[in-house]
């Protein structure tokens, strides 16, 4: 287990518990601004649109630096002084400003603190799930309390409520401490001339469009199931369902990788995926069916994911690592999410909520055929 394993698990449990309260309740608490539903929609798609700019900002910061700990403790004192304008914010403008800044540095505090975990595992990622699995029982503990202390203060708290995990974000940095990076004897490869390789091209297009599918829950599935006649709270245990499998899978994962690899497990996880969602656009008046799918949130999430970094491991080590994480990160999310996110919007306008699923599902079969295009030119 790694030396700063218990650090670790701080910041993510209280990241994404940050991340996950904010994300949930932030539309309800800008329509309770006055915010119309074309401007709640601008406003929160700034986490997506500052995931292209910000982790690739600090990343190169932090790795030319090589302070990755003093980078993640200014973006936090950043973080909380951006997020003083939702105390003080009356406007739509003033809502923007504080939303782009905000998420300029909080989506870089992520992928440095893997970076950081990365150097200290030094390429074994046995104990990488373990660890990263306190982010989504974070994520968990926080939506689900946040929803009862909003309930009884009203969503106007919400400000007190993520301003306060911001806070314990900061701290936990503090809690960190810097590590020594081994010396390298030949100098990494230009970060340009990776991008340029066709099995890195086709690598990042394949977690694009992973992500670009997922879009389809993050903005969706909620929406989605309440069309089809599920009560909210059979809509909440559906969240709860995939974020507990995804959890399960990250603490077993260690053998899996050692046994199977990251190419077998990748290839895995974008099979179920193009069966999942499949499932979800076939099966949404049977909740066995939906359930089924959700369960598979272990593979098209946790274990995408797992496998993606340890692929990244390949090209983007040592002194290129933040920025490794913070252009998966970027390309996945950011640009993935954004786009597939906007495209999704406009199937579902125009086709109907089902299909928009089928569409993932093909989505993911592309995803699959780009990553088995990599992993053959890998092997070149």
């Amino acid at each position: 287990m790694p030396a700063q394993a218990f650090g670790f698990a701080l910041f993510l449990f209280f990241y994404y518990a940050h991340a996950g309260t904010f994300a949930t309740y932030a539309p309800l608490f800008f329509a309770g601004r006055g915010m119309d539903v074309a401007q709640v929609s601008v406003l929160m798609s700034m986490i997506q649109v500052l995931r292209i700019v910000g982790p690739n900002v600090w990343g190169y910061v932090a790795d030319h630096s090589q302070r990755r700990v003093l980078v993640l403790r200014m973006a936090g004192v950043a973080a909380l002084t951006a997020f003083s304008g939702f105390f003080f914010g009356q406007t739509f403008t003033q809502f923007l400003l504080a939303m782009i800044v905000l998420n300029l540095f909080t989506s870089a505090q992520a992928p440095v603190c893997e970076a950081l975990m990365l150097s200290e595992m030094k390429g074994d990622l046995t104990y990488y799930g373990r660890i990263r699995l306190w982010g989504s029982i974070g994520f968990i503990v926080s939506v689900m309390l946040a929803a009862y202390a909003l309930d009884y203060y009203g969503i106007m708290a919400l400000p007190w409520v993520a301003g306060g995990l911001l806070v314990c974000v900061l701290l936990a940095a503090f809690h960190l401490k810097e590590v020594a990076r081994p010396e390298h004897k030949a100098r990494p490869a230009p970060l340009m001339s990776l991008l340029r390789k066709r099995e890195v091209i086709a690598f990042f297009a394949s977690t694009a469009l992973m992500v670009s599918a997922h879009t389809s829950l993050y903005t969706f599935y909620s929406l989605y199931l309440e069309r089809n006649g599920y009560s909210k709270a059979v809509i909440g245990a559906m969240w709860s369902l995939g974020v507990a499998a995804e959890v399960i899978l990250f603490y077993f994962q260690g053998p899996l990788f050692k046994r199977w690899g990251a190419r077998r497990l990748m290839l895995l996880a974008l099979a179920i995926g193009v069966v999942r969602f499949a499932l979800i656009g076939f099966g949404a008046k049977a909740l066995p069916i939906l359930v089924l799918a959700q369960l598979m949130h272990a593979a098209t999430f946790a274990l995408h994911h797992s496998s993606s970094v340890a692929t990244l491991q390949r090209w983007f080590s040592g002194p290129l690592q933040a920025r490794g994480q913070a252009l998966y990160m970027s390309i996945s999310y950011g640009i993935g999410g954004s786009l597939g996110g906007l495209f999704l919007a406009k199937w579902w306008d125009t086709t109907g909520p089902q299909s928009v699923y089928y569409v993932a599902s093909v989505m993911v079969l592309c995803s699959c055929a780009a990553a088995a295009l990599s992993f053959r030119w890998q092997k070149d």
